[in-house]
């Protein structure tokens, strides 16, 4: 199956992706409130675990009582996730006009499950394709860290968290093979800079996908 991408018609769909401890919950939830204050309407979500059903997924594939998982079950319920959240959250939101800001997104699920678990990559990504509908970020913006460092921000961890250096080294790789191979799509950005002055990056980059509220 070779599903294309698709980019919403209407409104406009923003993702943050990058390793743990990078900033992407802070840079996403800054990006609506200054939106908002501009006059636009902004959805703030994430994933996984933004439905009534991905709250359940997201308990299964994070907490630490799990224990260990096939692999191909981890990306499945992951990928359930992913269906639920764009069906009832993400999609109706865009066909309302809305700018849908999201907290990860596919490019995780490729990043942790494909490169971190070492799964097919092309497997994975049909998977993910299909039960997203092929739906594309206008714009994902990628905030690069050294797992050493965003791991170190953590007292607790999660399942994934939990994960060895080279884990997360190779998931760090994939996002940003991700993003090299679709600049016009990405933007990548250092998450070691001052927040005010990463925030001032990503509006540079949207405002040209932005119509005036």
């Amino acid at each position: 199956m070779d599903l294309p991408a698709t980019y919403a018609r209407t409104g406009v769909f923003v993702c943050f992706e990058g390793g743990e401890g990078s900033g992407k919950s802070t840079q996403a939830r800054l990006l609506g409130e200054r939106l908002r204050a501009a006059g636009h309407t902004v959805l703030l979500t994430f994933e996984p675990g933004d439905t009534e059903v991905g709250k359940e997924l997201r308990r299964i594939v994070l907490s630490p009582e799990t224990g260990e998982l096939s692999h191909r079950t981890e990306a499945l319920l992951y990928a359930a996730d992913k269906a639920e959240h764009v069906d009832t959250v993400v999609q109706p939101a865009l066909d309302r006009g809305e700018v849908v800001i999201t907290d990860r997104y596919v490019d995780t699920l490729l990043a942790y499950q494909g490169s971190g678990r070492e799964l097919r990559m092309a497997e994975v990504e049909e998977v993910a394709r299909w039960a997203t509908h092929g739906l594309r970020p206008h714009l994902t913006v990628v905030l690069d860290v050294d797992p050493r460092e965003g791991l170190g921000r953590f007292e607790g961890r999660d399942r994934i968290e939990a994960e060895g250096l080279e884990f997360h080294d190779r998931a760090r790789r994939s996002f940003l093979e991700l993003a090299a191979a679709d600049p016009d799509h990405y933007v990548v950005l250092d998450a070691r800079l001052p927040v005010d002055e990463i925030a001032a990056a990503i509006d540079d980059r949207l405002a040209p996908l932005l119509v005036a509220p």
